[in-house]
């Protein structure tokens, strides 16, 4: 049976002050852009969310009931440097920053590495049960790339290479360790 998973990146506040980590309660404008795409995501079988405020808050703007919390889908670790700034990371620890940012396998804020959150998130998606039919989860950033990575077979310095917007969904579907990445027309998310 194929598994069909779409995982959804949770919504984000307007604030400028973006933080390591940070789990800024969602503002009513990202409230109101999460209910806004609850139509265009196909049914699922099984719905997840990460563990975080954000994502939480996510689900429940977009009106899902019964959702499990899955604490495998948690956002990366950032250690030492949890709700800093880029810019207070930049001045106080330019150097273990630059290494983060160009070594997977590097953690100087001794949290988890990059390569980590990928083997993390692999993991995970090789262990969904085979009948586990469509899922849906609402996710971190961090997860969704790791996905990307895992399903393309790219390399892990891939990672930052990813873009992913809040509220933006990546779908997937495979069996047997095999994943196949489907885009959408933008702006909608199509059903299977």
């Amino acid at each position: 049976m194929t598994i069909r998973l779409t995982l959804l990146c949770a919504a984000a506040p307007a604030e400028r002050d973006v933080r390591f980590g940070g789990d800024t309660p969602l503002d009513e404008r990202a409230l109101g852009e999460a209910r806004g795409v609850a139509g265009s995501l196909p049914a699922a079988t099984v719905c997840l969310t990460a563990p975080s405020q954000r994502c939480r808050q996510t689900v429940q703007a977009l009106g899902w009931d019964a959702v499990a919390v899955e604490p495998v889908l948690r956002d990366m670790d950032m250690g030492s440097w949890q709700g800093r700034t880029l810019d207070e990371v930049a001045d106080t620890d330019g150097a273990g920053l630059a290494v983060w940012m160009s070594d997977p396998e590097a953690a100087p804020h001794g949290g988890e590495s990059v390569a980590q959150v990928c083997r993390r998130i692999a993991a995970w998606l090789e262990a969904l049960p085979a009948d586990a039919g469509r899922v849906l989860a609402v996710v971190e950033q961090a997860v969704v790339r790791a996905a990307v990575l895992h399903a393309m077979g790219a390399p892990e310095q891939s990672f930052w290479r990813v873009d992913v917007p809040p509220l933006s969904a990546l779908q997937l579907s495979g069996r047997s360790g095999r994943w196949n990445l489907r885009l959408g027309a933008a702006g909608s998310i199509e059903p299977r």
